[in-house]
């Protein structure tokens, strides 16, 4: 088995719990809670998911995933909330 592929059955997810593939959003989710964002950007950071799957999967624009990731790194999952991006976007 070549272990460059392998993709790991696990990640650690934003509350520091085990994350697999099958407790992520289902794809086509339409409402995204600050959970729901940062559970897909901690699988793609640990390795779970690739990115162009992530977006792929939920159908987000580079863009959106780019902002999701910029501001789960600078604020943690508060950043995700909808209702605080204007102050966190400064």
């Amino acid at each position: 088995m070549n272990m460059q592929n392998a993709r790991p059955m696990s990640v650690k997810g934003p509350d520091g719990q085990t994350l697999t593939l099958a407790d992520l959003p289902s794809p086509g989710i339409s409402r995204w809670v600050t959970r729901r964002k940062a559970e897909v950007v901690a699988a793609v950071q640990g390795g779970l998911l690739t990115r162009e799957s992530a977006c792929e999967r939920y159908n987000l624009t580079d863009e959106e995933y780019d902002a999701w990731e910029r501001l789960y790194a600078r604020h943690g999952s508060k950043g995700l909330r909808t209702t605080r991006l204007q102050q966190y976007r400064r």
